[in-house]
Formats: C-alpha cells, sequence, structure tokens
C-alpha cells in the first residue's frame, strides 16, 4: 500500500537516468550500474559491453544493501559488521559488504541508493558517489545514520 511518503522517497526515474549515464560516461573500464528505490527495487540499470557478467549482481546487491541499510554506504556498513557479529548475523542475507553501494539522500532524506560493480572496489565506490553528487543528491542525510536493518519498513 502505497503513500505519497513512499512516493516521496524513493529516486525519480530521471534522477536514476542521470545516475546510470553519469557511470556509462566516467567509469575508467566497463562496469554495471543500478539505481533502487528506497526499498532496494530497480528504478534503472545498465551493464556496459565488456563488463563481466557477475558485475549485473554485484551492483545490484550493493545497491539493494544501501537502500536498505541504515548504513550510507556498503563500505561503511562492513566497518560497521566487523565490530558486532551478533549484528552481522542479523543483516538480510542479500545484503553485501563490497565497496560500490552507495545511498542516496535528496533533502536529507534517503530516497534511493547506486551500485556500481566492475572497478576495484574503492573506485566503484568513488565512482557511485561522484554520480550521485553530479545528478544534484547527496551522500549523507541529516542527523546522522546507524546500521539497523530497515527491512521491516
Amino acid at each position: 500500500m502505497g503513500s505519497t511518503n513512499d512516493q516521496d522517497r524513493r529516486v525519480k526515474h530521471e534522477q536514476a537516468i542521470a545516475l546510470v549515464l553519469f557511470v556509462l560516461e566516467n567509469a575508467s573500464a566497463p562496469v554495471s550500474i543500478f539505481v533502487a528505490d528506497g526499498h532496494g527495487e530497480l528504478v534503472a540499470a545498465a551493464t556496459m559491453d565488456g563488463a563481466a557478467p557477475d558485475t549485473r549482481l554485484n551492483a545490484q546487491r550493493k545497491a539493494y544493501t544501501a537502500a536498505r541499510s541504515y548504513a550510507r554506504s556498503t563500505a561503511e556498513l562492513a566497518a560497521k559488521a566487523r565490530e558486532d557479529a551478533a549484528e552481522r548475523a542479523s543483516f538480510d542475507p542479500f545484503f553485501t559488504f563490497f565497496q560500490g553501494g552507495v545511498a542516496a539522500f535528496e533533502d536529507g532524506r534517503r530516497i534511493g541508493a547506486v551500485g556500481v560493480s566492475g572497478l576495484p572496489g574503492p573506485e566503484d565506490d568513488a565512482l557511485a558517489r561522484s554520480a550521485i553528487e553530479a545528478s544534484g543528491l547527496s551522500t549523507f542525510e541529516l542527523g546522522g545514520s546507524s546500521t539497523r536493518n530497515r527491512s521491516s519498513e
């Protein structure tokens, strides 16, 4: 049951296309990109010619994780999970800790996430962040973040 509130917190199609195009134009090698809404569901995606087939699923999992967790990125979630084995055991099984998943915020509210796969982790992460910022969105929320699983929302 969707509400105006749910619709307000989703990345818009035009924003998702802009994110995809930025990544395609700026990747240093073939990658896959997945743009998810705030629930981790597909809004837009692309795989460059020459990208390894497994990059598709990796990009999807990265975006899903960044959208559904309270961490702002998969890298941040991995760091938090290393600190707390009990918390790590309670994560959604589709979550990944590979770098390259970054949450996107608009007016301080999480509206979706970008997952990039195909480059070394820090480069995937940097490309996702650059795409978010170039699209006019932000990589941070107002009031900080936590790592609690949001899958119950």
